[in-house]
């Protein structure tokens, strides 16, 4: 996946399309990933403990990498993301401007 943690994403499509978010979770194997803000559902807890509370909550949900792209810090918009080598280093670049991508 070309997707890391830290790094800032766009959905494209879908329910939140247009917001953006950091991922905070990559889940490889399932290939979604889970951002700040993106995504959100209520879910209902039970107290677990005497004196804990219980109630609604919010929580944000894995999203498919394919409904998300990398935000470039240069194009400011959403991008498809390449690998150039660059002295035995695998780079992530910006397929549109050829920025690096941090």
């Amino acid at each position: 996946m070309k997707i890391k943690k830290g790094d800032t994403v766009q959905v494209l499509s879908g329910n939140d399309k247009g917001k953006k978010g950091e991922v905070l979770t990559v889940l490889p194997a399932a290939e979604k990933i889970i951002a700040k803000g993106i995504n959100v559902r209520k879910r209902h807890v039970k107290p677990k403990k005497q004196g804990a509370e219980g109630g609604i909550l919010s929580i944000e949900s894995p999203i498919h990498v394919s409904k998300v792209g990398v935000m470039c810090s240069k194009c400011d918009k959403p991008v498809r993301v390449g690998i150039k080598i660059e002295e035995d280093k695998k780079v992530r670049v910006c397929k549109k401007c050829g920025a690096e991508i941090k």
